[in-house]
């Protein structure tokens, strides 16, 4: 979808963001654990002990996956620091992938299987809200924390909301701009806001709303809940017009997002 040029922007979390080059450096070392609804406590603790974090059926292997990335994350961070440059989360993430084969030694998995790659080959505009919530996230944090890196060498998400903006009133003439969503949380949230803020706080009257709404999820509509509200809330919020085609797909994505997306590609 990246390489074909299907996708104009992507929103998602800083999880998101390390885990497919994690996947890329470290696939071999991942273990699998199907019967994950049965662990113990102990079993928990067993995986701990032996440096492999869980997350569902799949453990992340610490040393080979985080440790490996952040040997080179943070020379990229020290140099920025050291220079007096500035980077959004993501733009050090292309760096690394972009820098003469830095990681090409560790590759475990064919390129053209990772998004990241695609997406630093475009140079695709992303943004990273919450990207603290992440584990290059906490490195950073604690480098901050002993004084080997300034906090303002990464950009905030208060800067990706502004790049947003205007990334937003750059693009969405024409046929506008449609949001595609899978999953819930801060990743949806965030993006889809930017319309209400630039109509409401800017007050820009003549901003067009998300050109469609579709959103990939089996969370369920509940008192409060962001995650399952169906699509209609969001015209209260001025996130979607009354006429805004609006879809929901209550199912896995990772099941129905290849389908659809292999229906975009004429496959």
């Amino acid at each position: 979808m990246i390489r074909q040029d299907k996708v104009s922007i992507i929103s998602c979390t800083g999880a998101n963001l390390e885990e497919d080059i994690m996947n890329l450096v470290a696939h071999s070392h991942y273990k699998r654990v199907p019967n994950y609804r049965d662990l113990s406590p102990q079993d928990e603790w067993d995986l701990l002990e032996n440096h492999y974090n869980r997350v569902t059926d799949t453990c992340i292997p610490e040393e080979e996956a985080f440790r490996r990335l952040q040997k080179h994350i943070y020379k990229l961070w020290k140099e920025a620091d050291d220079s007096g440059e500035r980077y959004f989360p993501h733009e050090f993430m292309y760096k690394m992938l972009k820098s003469g084969g830095v990681l090409e030694q560790y590759y475990e998995i064919d390129p053209k299987n990772s998004w990241m790659l695609a997406a630093a080959e475009k140079n695709l505009p992303i943004v990273v809200p919450g990207w603290e919530d992440s584990t290059m996230g906490n490195i950073f944090a604690s480098y901050v924390m002993k004084g080997e890196l300034k906090a303002s060498t990464m950009k905030s998400g208060i800067e990706y909301m502004g790049w947003l903006a205007d990334w937003y009133i750059a693009n969405s003439g024409g046929k506008g701009v449609g949001f595609f969503q899978i999953g819930g949380g801060i990743a949806g949230d965030f993006p889809i806001c930017v319309v209400p803020m630039l109509y409401q706080d800017m007050e820009m009257e003549n901003i067009p709303f998300w050109g469609y709404f579709c959103q990939i999820s089996d969370s369920t509509t509940s008192f409060g809940s962001y995650s399952g509200a169906v699509p209609n809330e969001k015209i209260t919020w001025g996130k979607l017009d009354i006429d805004t085609p609006k879809f929901i797909v209550e199912s896995d994505a990772t099941i129905v997002a290849p389908l659809i997306f292999a229906w975009v590609l004429k496959q």
